[in-house]
């Protein structure tokens, strides 16, 4: 009998790291006073939340800081096999890692700024590969609606393996006026759930898509059902939302909530703190990449739903009578939408995935 692959199984342990960021939030909590002489103050609820942010009187500024991950791995393997960098494609899914954290309080991003540590100085030796980079992060900043503000560029030798790079960033942005602020406190029983599609696996899995890539006799050359790549289809460029959700402000839309679907998965759909139930029901249709990793993992839907984001990007909880306007947004825009659930009240908060018979509880999901 195949064994079945899990994340946990290859190294990715959201139980051994998520008590760590709960110790240092904690820790964080008792620094909050030292904004305090600068006019700021810290916003309680966005702790444990996908950005940080302060009160600045009249309007709020966020912060985010945060990484690729692996999956620039995957663009060097297919560099040497194909010739082609892919460093655009990665370089976008750094930003979109940023941004999207940003855009679930309701904050605009103002600037990024890039993090791309080296083992080796000669990394940089490669133009072609430099080019794509640069070229796909400004890209990437002109999708974000932001500016390029800068970054740091360290050499590493003896933590960064000398094939590799650590590519992430940080961004500033804010909410403003305050009224676009996105609070969990604003569900309510009976909102719609809009699901807006993912691209493919975007940033988060790949641990898990690399190993399966080291057990096929053609690696990440291997055809999908559609004839694409697997590394080719691995390293499509994730979605940016930030033009939706600035496009649904300007709209009118009240955004209740908001949810840059990535580590964690679907689980993610709970992140807030209230007991509700998040039941779903569709689900999108899945990219072509995630029934060929669950097939070749093989990975059950239990533990791909609970760790990929299986098709859906980012989540919007809106009252009814905003879903047609969020999903002509999301049209006019070049991007998927859904009404995919319902939030409900409940005793004990979970996710419920009806055409797949799962279910996630809010003990699954420990980040705050």
């Amino acid at each position: 009998m195949t064994k079945k692959m899990t994340y946990a199984g290859v190294g990715v342990d959201y139980e051994a790291m998520d008590p760590f960021k709960r110790l240092a939030q904690a820790a964080g909590r008792k620094t909050a006073k030292n904004i305090l002489r600068l006019g700021f103050s810290e916003v309680e609820m966005s702790r444990g939340e996908s950005a940080y942010l302060m009160d600045a009187s009249d309007h709020y500024v966020a912060h985010v800081e945060e990484g690729l991950g692996t999956k620039n791995l995957v663009a060097d393997a297919m560099y040497r096999l194909t010739g082609k960098s892919y460093y655009d494609h990665i370089a976008q899914c750094t930003v979109a890692m940023i941004v999207n954290d940003m855009i679930t309080l309701g904050a605009l991003p103002l600037c990024v700024a890039m993090h791309l540590a080296v083992g080796v100085s000669s990394w940089f030796n490669d133009e072609k590969r430099c080019s794509d980079l640069i070229n796909g992060w400004k890209k990437a900043c002109e999708l974000a609606r932001c500016t390029w503000g800068g970054g740091e560029t360290p050499t590493l030798k003896g933590i960064v393996h000398p094939d590799a790079v650590v590519l992430s960033g940080s961004s500033v942005g804010v909410v403003k006026p305050k009224s676009r602020l996105i609070n969990a406190a604003n569900i309510r029983h009976g909102d719609a759930i809009v699901i807006i599609g993912s691209s493919g696996i975007h940033a988060n899995g790949l641990t898990l898509a690399r190993e399966i890539a080291e057990k096929l006799p053609e690696g990440y050359l291997t055809k999908l059902s559609d004839g694409r790549l697997y590394g080719e289809a691995l390293l499509d460029p994730t979605m940016i939302y930030v033009p939706l959700i600035e496009d649904c402000f300007n709209e009118g839309v009240d955004i209740h909530y908001a949810v840059n679907i990535t580590g964690h998965g679907w689980r993610k759909l709970m992140r807030a703190t209230q007991p509700f139930a998040y039941i779903i029901d569709p689900i999108p249709v899945l990219h072509p990449i995630f029934t060929f990793i669950q097939e070749h993992g093989p990975v059950e839907d239990k533990e791909a739903y609970a760790n990929l984001n299986m098709g859906a990007g980012f989540a919007l909880y809106v009252r009814d009578s905003d879903v047609k306007k969020v999903l002509t947004i999301a049209s006019r825009l070049g991007m998927s939408a859904l009404r995919a659930g319902t939030v409900e009240s409940s005793q004990v908060k979970k996710v419920i995935i009806h055409p797949l018979g799962l279910e996630y509880l809010g003990s699954t999901l420990e980040v705050r």
